[in-house]
């Protein structure tokens, strides 16, 4: 199967979101981890309330993190730049200035197993994010005659889970979605894992 199906699949859900750029990944904590690498952040402030996979990269990318209590619907912001929006489905509501991450997991509105998409407004990070998340190369041409010259990490969507995105995409349009907000979730800081090292809460 062609990757041409993955920036079809991009294509369609920029414009759902109204953003000018996406770029489809494995899975939206992927997808965050990206632009975090992208944009070299050092701190990201993270909701008691949230999916476990979010704090874990400040471990991973040795990142400061600050816990906070807000009580967050559909998504929230990481920094000023970067959201996770794993759980947001709305027409139209791509904030410019920003890398919104949206998940396709699937418990997710558009269910597609695993997967996930960075929504965006700049050209020259579509060029970047679709290296990086394809081990530094670009997907059309062999990498074997391609000077690589990124960075890159093994975060692609297929193109399997890109055409079952498309097949979906009609009735995820039609659907009303869930409405989900932060008590979805229990808070982390109880959990004994993140008791532990960076994850303190100070005082």
């Amino acid at each position: 199967m062609s990757f041409e199906v993955i920036a079809d699949f991009e294509r369609e859900i920029a414009k759902f979101f109204g953003a000018p750029y996406a770029v489809a990944v494995d899975c939206c904590t992927h997808g965050i981890e990206l632009c975090l690498r992208m944009k070299g952040t050092q701190k990201i402030t993270v909701p008691k309330h949230t999916y476990l996979s979010v704090p874990m990269l400040a471990e991973k990318l040795d990142l400061e993190i600050e816990w906070t209590d807000e009580k967050w619907q559909n998504y929230y912001y990481m920094t000023d730049q970067i959201v996770d929006a794993a759980v947001h489905w709305e027409p139209d509501s791509y904030v410019p200035g920003t890398y919104m991450c949206v998940s396709f997991q699937f418990r997710k509105h558009l269910s597609l197993g695993r997967g996930g998409v960075i929504l965006f407004d700049n050209q020259q990070d579509y060029d970047t994010l679709k290296k990086m998340s394809y081990d530094g190369r670009s997907p059309d041409v062999s990498w074997s005659v391609q000077n690589i010259q990124t960075i890159g990490y093994h975060y692609y969507m297929t193109p399997e889970t890109a055409e079952l995105g498309l097949q979906k995409l009609p009735s995820a349009i039609d659907t009303p979605p869930k409405k989900w907000v932060y008590t979805d979730w229990v808070d982390l800081t109880t959990l004994d894992v993140f008791k532990q090292g960076r994850y303190v809460l100070d005082g």
